[in-house]
């Protein structure tokens, strides 16, 4: 199964639906927040944007919704290939699916002995097990740090340049075979999920994708229009929160002649909406959501 939606209700509210609307739920998954925004569409339309395969089989019989097997970074060429610009709202939920994390073969989680895969589209050819073997340390000290925001990654990088000369790390268990030593007595578990998480985002480049996305979904949005995006971790939340405020990733934001922020959005919720203990006793996966919602200007 896909991972169970989060936040549903409060995402698509978040999204204060027209019923002739055009919308993109740019994360389809398994089509439950598709599902929900067909709910509230007459003649409107709903496009589905989803690079993983597997996605496919999820998709309504239903002639509003149109399918796009790929990854939400072509969704201003899509959608004006479809001739659907602009829209009215898009929704991205972040979190890895269910789905790919239960699938053994897929290599995302700790749990099962696999090949060390991650990839998302899995037409992709750089696999996790690519980077820890072809990575220079510095390389993979940068990846380990920045994404997985870990201590000692040089420590841990060397380590495994050097392990990997007498043996390749191939395996979820070879990984965290190898990373025992360096987790804290207790908190393995912690320590494995920051560095699968780290090669999960460098195997999908997801730092740059949400970029080139979020820039894309500010274009495409009519004025008024929303932008409902779902994080599960503080690089993901963080760049988000930052290009809502100021429509930059980074830096100062601009202003104009008397001090008033010039960006193309306007946050909604200076908070971001959590879920609540009900929602997460149901779903634990849900614990680390973090949703923001933006109108355009």
């Amino acid at each position: 199964m896909f991972h169970r939606s989060v936040l549903l209700k409060e995402s698509i509210d978040a999204l204060a639906i027209r019923k002739a609307g055009i919308y993109v739920d740019a994360t389809f998954g398994g089509g439950g927040h598709s599902k929900e925004i067909l709910k509230r569409l007459e003649e409107g339309k709903l496009f589905g944007f989803d690079q993983d395969l597997d996605a496919l089989e999820n998709a309504p019989d239903d002639p509003r919704f149109t399918m796009i097997n790929s990854n939400f970074k072509y969704i201003k060429n899509f959608l004006k290939l479809y001739r659907s610009v602009p829209v009215d709202g898009i929704l991205a939920d972040l979190g890895i699916s269910s789905h790919q994390i239960d699938i053994p073969e897929r290599g995302f989680s700790t749990r099962y002995e696999a090949e060390l895969d991650m990839r998302m589209d899995q037409r992709g050819k750089v696999m996790a097990k690519d980077i820890v073997n072809s990575y220079t340390e510095v390389e993979l000290a940068r990846v380990l740090n920045e994404y997985g925001e870990i201590r000692n990654p040089m420590k841990v990088a060397r380590a495994i340049a050097a392990h990997r000369r007498e043996k390749a790390i191939t395996t979820t268990k070879d990984l965290t075979d190898f990373l025992l030593p360096f987790a804290i007595r207790g908190r393995e578990n912690k320590y494995f999920a920051q560095v699968f998480q780290a090669l999960r985002i460098e195997v999908n480049g997801e730092m740059d994708v949400l970029k080139e996305f979020l820039a894309q979904a500010t274009e495409v949005l009519r004025p008024g229009g929303r932008l409902v995006v779902i994080a599960y971790h503080s690089l993901e939340d963080k760049l988000v929160k930052n290009y809502f405020r100021s429509g930059k990733f980074a830096g100062e934001p601009e202003k104009d002649f008397y001090g008033n922020l010039l960006t193309p959005l306007h946050a909604i919720n200076r908070k971001p909406i959590v879920p609540g203990e009900e929602e997460v006793s149901e779903n634990p996966r849900a614990r680390s959501a973090r949703l923001r919602i933006a109108e355009k200007v």
